[in-house]
């Protein structure tokens, strides 16, 4: 079981023929952990999603759309502050910007929910919940633990960099992660954001402070592996982009989901995954993406679509 936690939120989306405000908002449920756990439940791997979700109209139907994926929901707090919402532009190549309305809002108030159940075996992280206060010391706290119980942590920073009022200090945080983290993806922003700037070979520093296995993406220039087997690329998938909301999501969710069928959800299997299995996992991440750009908002593919054992 892959416990999926952070934050559910509401991306209000320019309704199609327009990419910004001056237009009609569409709500789309998205969220990066949250739009994991919907596409780890519709590639079929099960999934447990862990968050503190409003009881308002938004939070229903963010709880509905999990239950529709097969997502199992028993980790979920429940509390009245509103939901988080995401007003979104798009670009003319369909990158997403956001601009956050997040107040007071349920996601942030997560209470810690002590050792999860025994039938985890990954834990994937990332995204604004381990960035705001007072949630993100509850996220930090299941980090250390469960990485300490010797669960696969999987990290994505997914960098919203005008929410990090200190950034030194999140780089200081993101470094004490590292020892505690088998598997990071971040993208190519995330990387050089992390970096301050550095030029360098970031993977290789990240692996020397714990990490077993670094992804990065490169949006349509595909993704590269750096792993204990050595270095291996994939291209992109070519696609008609709509925008390229959840496709970063999409990505972390089918490396998970294709690693635990190639039985390599641990930090010892992923070490001792190689490099051939690192490109069909690569390769599958890349494809569902391209789902995933291909349409409006967060909509990842099912595993029939896009070609699962």
């Amino acid at each position: 079981m892959i416990v999926v936690g952070g934050e559910a939120l509401v991306d209000l989306v320019p309704g199609p023929g327009t990419r910004d405000v001056d237009g009609p908002l569409q709500p789309r449920w998205g969220g990066g952990p949250y739009n994991v756990a919907v596409a780890l439940g519709r590639l079929g791997v099960p999934a447990r999603f862990l968050s503190r979700i409003s009881t308002d109209p938004f939070g229903g139907a963010l709880l509905d759309r999990l239950h529709a994926a097969g997502v199992d929901t028993a980790l979920v707090q429940r509390g009245p502050e509103p939901t988080s919402l995401a007003v979104v532009t798009l670009a003319a190549d369909g990158s997403a910007r956001y601009g956050f309305h997040l107040e007071g809002t349920a996601d942030r108030l997560l209470a810690d929910p002590g050792p999860l159940p025994a039938d985890t075996t990954t834990v994937a992280l990332g995204t604004l919940s381990l960035v705001l206060e007072p949630g993100a010391s509850a996220y930090e706290a299941v980090l250390r633990r469960e990485a300490a119980a010797g669960r696969l942590i999987s990290l994505d920073p997914n960098i919203r960099a005008d929410l990090i009022t200190d950034p030194p200090a999140y780089r200081a945080r993101f470094r004490d992660w590292l020892s505690s983290v088998g598997l990071l993806k971040v993208s190519d922003e995330d990387a050089g954001w992390l970096a301050d700037g550095r030029p360098g070979a970031h993977p290789h520093e990240w692996l020397r402070a714990g990490v077993t296995a670094v992804v990065t993406t490169r949006g349509a220039g595909g993704m590269v592996a750096h792993t204990p087997a050595g270095v291996v690329e994939v291209p992109g998938v070519p696609t008609r982009v709509v925008d390229t909301i959840g496709a970063g999501d999409t990505t972390h969710a089918a490396l998970l989901a294709r690693l635990d069928a190639h039985r390599a959800l641990s930090r010892t299997g992923l070490a001792a995954l190689a490099l051939e299995a690192w490109r069909d996992v690569l390769g599958f991440a890349a494809r569902a993406a391209s789902y995933t750009c291909s349409r409006a908002g967060a909509e990842p593919p099912t595993a029939a679509e896009v070609g699962a054992p």
